[in-house]
């Protein structure tokens, strides 16, 4: 019998895996519309005395999302005032949903990656993931190693669907 070979480890294929960039520490979202008469009405001093009285000091070192789950029209000062109220505590605050701040902590982490590393190798992008990989990295990340990869691919090696190969020079 034959010995059994890797031939995906043996290549020079390179794995771009979005879960190793993963940031570690706890999520949070603040829905602003618990604060909301009904959910939908702001009453500014109403607002202020929730505002006042919520314990911010839960949110210590946390990324936070800040979002109105119901379809009120809030006036943009009241995420920005939740967003003071937080900024003493929360590492990171964005205005949006959990993806939305996935998303923006990638964003912050693709954009410091030396992608010349990846200079003429073929890269596949790792598609599975037990985190919240957005799609939006997925995307960022193709778009930085575009000028350094010779081609890209999606997926997993034993099934990648090619996206990009460079022109031949």
């Amino acid at each position: 019998m034959e010995e059994i070979v890797n031939k995906v480890a043996n290549s020079v294929l390179e794995v771009f895996d979005l879960e190793d960039y993963y940031p570690k520490g706890i999520r949070a979202q603040i829905d602003i519309s618990g604060w909301l008469l009904d959910g939908f009405l702001l009453k500014e001093k109403d607002f202020r005395e929730h505002l006042k009285n919520h314990n911010w000091a839960q949110y210590q070192g946390q990324y936070v999302a800040i979002n109105c789950g119901t379809d009120a029209i809030v006036p943009a000062w009241a995420s920005i005032l939740v967003a003071i109220q937080l900024a003493p505590f929360a590492t990171k605050i964005i205005n949006g949903n959990q993806e939305d701040l996935e998303a923006s902590l990638y964003e912050e982490l693709l954009s410091k990656i030396d992608y010349s590393v990846y200079e003429n190798k073929p890269v596949i992008i790792k598609g599975c993931s037990k985190k919240p990989v957005p799609m939006r990295a997925y995307v960022l990340a193709a778009h930085y190693l575009q000028p350094f990869a010779r081609s890209i691919m999606y997926g997993e090696a034993c099934s990648a669907v090619p996206l990009f190969k460079a022109s031949k020079k």
